[in-house]
């Protein structure tokens, strides 16, 4: 009897996952595609900064903002809006001297509307409406203006109110993407800036540290020497542990560009959830990593490493 080309492929598949099994324990997952999703850095009560103890003195938690210590200070004019190209977001909105803009995910803008005032506002400086034009490559009828509770005109890009960052002192400075997981750069358009071309899982080439594996938010992707892939996957990191290093969830296979094939695949940790791997080692975000392409856990504690295409940790001193 002949074997259809579906009955083939199946086959084939079982296979492969039979033998991925066996490489990292008998109790690993499959992952579908269906449940491809990476998990995130967790927000700060108000979510508008970083949490916990960073391996960076700038993003500590402080007054929950993520600029403490900044003082508020005059309003700087918005001039003329011009269009930045960032080698992780994509096409950034700045302002007339080339600091990037944002907008808070607690804004709405339909109709406008900002909810950053107080200490918010000095973290993150709301930008004037007066004297804002439309540069090259921004249509000029999505700038508006909202008022704000102290009566100011805040410029608005498709409805979303605009900020700038404290932390943000040079042009082209990306400090506040995602900080809280509220805060996000303004592309040109409105929308948020991301290169939606990111796979679950892939490969970025950073200055110092080589080829490492970032996720689906170009956020670094780490591996802790504390934990087990043999005879089977085994996470050590849970608790308050889990909360800074937060897992890296399931990703299909085939929603994964440049990593290793041998040992990806999930498996389930002892809190019951399902985390991924490479080369079957159990694999984290950073919550100290506020932007795509930061690697402020690179070292942390000496047992955090970012991960290489072949799920080694790069870095690490020899065993």
């Amino acid at each position: 009897m002949k074997t259809s080309w579906r009955s083939a492929s199946l086959a084939a598949t079982a296979v492969s996952v039979m033998a991925l099994t066996a490489a990292c324990g008998s109790e690993n997952v499959t992952t579908p595609s269906s449940a491809a999703q990476n998990v995130g850095a967790t927000a700060a009560a108000g979510g508008y900064g970083s949490i916990g103890a960073t391996a960076s003195a700038s993003t500590g938690a402080g007054n929950g903002y993520g600029a403490d210590g900044q003082q508020a200070a005059a309003a700087e004019p918005a001039g003329q809006l011009t269009v930045a190209n960032n080698p992780d977001l994509g096409k950034v909105l700045s302002d007339g001297a080339g600091l990037t803009l944002y907008r808070f995910d607690t804004d709405t803008a339909n109709p406008p509307k900002s909810n950053c005032d107080g200490d918010c506002a000095t973290a993150w400086p709301p930008v004037p409406a007066n004297d804002a034009t439309a540069g090259a490559g921004i249509d000029k009828s999505l700038l508006g203006e909202v008022t704000r509770t102290d009566g100011t005109k805040q410029l608005t890009i498709g409805g979303w109110p605009a900020y700038r960052y404290a932390k943000d002192v040079n042009a082209g400075d990306v400090n506040g993407q995602g900080v809280g997981g509220k805060w996000y750069a303004l592309a040109p358009d409105g929308k948020k800036a991301t290169l939606a071309s990111l796979p679950g899982l892939s490969v970025k080439k950073d200055a110092k540290l080589g080829d490492i594996v970032v996720d689906k938010n170009g956020h670094t992707v780490y591996r802790f020497l504390k934990d087990k892939a043999w005879p089977k996957s085994v996470s050590n990191c849970v608790g308050a542990c889990a909360e800074k290093w937060p897992a890296v969830g399931i990703v299909s296979a085939n929603d994964t560009k440049g990593v290793e094939k041998k040992g990806l695949m999930g498996f389930t940790r002892s809190d019951g959830a399902k985390q991924m791997t490479v080369d079957c080692w159990p694999i984290y975000t950073f919550s100290g990593d506020t932007a795509a392409g930061q690697t402020n856990g690179q070292g942390v504690g000496g047992t955090w490493y970012a991960v290489s295409p072949e799920g080694k940790a790069v870095g690490a001193p020899a065993a």
